[in-house]
């Protein structure tokens, strides 16, 4: 089985509440040498459906439901493969990432426990690379399940883009059996509630958009992510204190990737935060559905918790230009030389 516990590395939030990341390495070149040491393990049949073209509609379609993908996933892989799938999968993300993703995964066996159920598995995550692992021109790759959908790009030796990251937990808290108390997602519901709940009345009455949360994350699991309505508190209008958590939180997610990926995220989002508002609907006590978002001028993060009890989490970070490296692939094309042949046909990656 693939349960490992790491130790975090994650990215630094000064207790001033400036970001202040460490200096890491660019984790692209030892990406692609796992990646290329992957698909080396499959035989030609296995691989042709591990290997798809980079400019494939199938890099944009992605979801977070228990579905067949396109991909490879661990059910069909050997021992070796498996090893080698893993490597690669720890290569995209901080320890504290590969932590919640392990976890989100073998929450599949707790939900087989309670539904008396055969669908559930563990093995059903899937590998996928889009183009040619290589220091030259653009590639990326997929992880994706249950619960589960992370998404790199990189274009000349450079992670161009890490989303949609999306991550999802059901059970969040796990309430009975031998896994009891397990919670993949903590942070991620406990600082948003702390947020919340520290904001005084009128900042409460601006922050608060509905007693009713919606059922789900608003985007889905749209191709371009739709800017939400401007409302909610703006960063500027918290406490020194309370804007802290809000950096916390922002980094929460951000840390899942492997360190220089996130310090270049919390770079971008330091750069807009008097953009950035921090918006709640619904319950604000553990046990009632509720929903959050934190959107600036480039990023989104959504975050919704209202099915099975409230204890069924969906949460994703979303980049409006940035998926999938639109925006910058879009410049990679205009500027550098390529046979016509290589270039993706739509090179923004939208859906039209």
């Amino acid at each position: 089985m693939m349960r490992a516990v790491l130790l975090g590395l994650g990215v630094l939030v000064a207790a001033t509440g400036v970001l202040a990341p460490p200096e890491t390495p660019e984790p692209a070149p030892a990406m692609a040498k796992a990646a290329s040491a992957f698909l080396a393990t499959l035989d030609p049949a296995t691989r042709a459906r591990a290997s798809l073209p980079f400019n494939s509609d199938e890099r944009l379609n992605w979801h977070f439901v228990p579905k067949d993908r396109q991909g490879v996933p661990i059910k069909q892989m050997s021992s070796d493969q498996r090893r080698a799938a893993l490597t690669l999968l720890r290569s995209g993300l901080s320890a504290r990432g590969f932590t919640k993703v392990d976890t989100i995964l073998h929450l599949e066996e707790v939900l087989a426990a309670i539904e008396g159920s055969t669908l559930r598995d563990p093995e059903l995550y899937y590998f996928t690379v889009f183009g040619a692992p290589a220091e030259q021109g653009a590639w990326g790759w997929r992880y994706e399940g249950h619960h589960a959908s992370l998404n790199w790009t990189v274009v000349d030796g450079k992670i161009v883009a890490s989303t949609p990251q999306f991550l999802g937990a059901n059970p969040a808290d796990v309430r009975d059996g031998p896994e009891k108390g397990t919670r993949a997602l903590a942070a991620e519901e406990d600082l948003g509630r702390a947020l919340v709940k520290s904001l005084s009345a009128d900042q409460g009455a601006q922050a608060v958009l509905s007693k009713d949360a919606p059922r789900d994350i608003l985007t889905g699991n749209s191709r371009e992510a739709t800017i939400q309505e401007d409302r909610g508190i703006s960063y500027g209008k918290l406490s020194p204190e309370q804007q802290g958590l809000l950096l916390s939180l922002i980094q929460e997610y951000a840390s899942a990737q492997a360190p220089s990926v996130a310090q270049a995220r919390l770079a971008r989002v330091k750069a807009e935060l008097p953009t950035v508002r921090f918006a709640w609907m619904g319950g604000l006590e553990k046990g009632q559905g509720h929903y959050y978002r934190i959107q600036g001028t480039s990023f989104l993060i959504e975050y919704d918790n209202t099915q099975n009890g409230a204890n069924h989490i969906h949460c994703v970070w979303r980049e409006f230009k940035g998926d999938w490296g639109r925006d910058l692939l879009a410049e990679h094309y205009r500027t550098a030389p390529h046979h016509a042949s290589a270039r993706p046909a739509n090179p923004q990656g939208t859906n039209r």
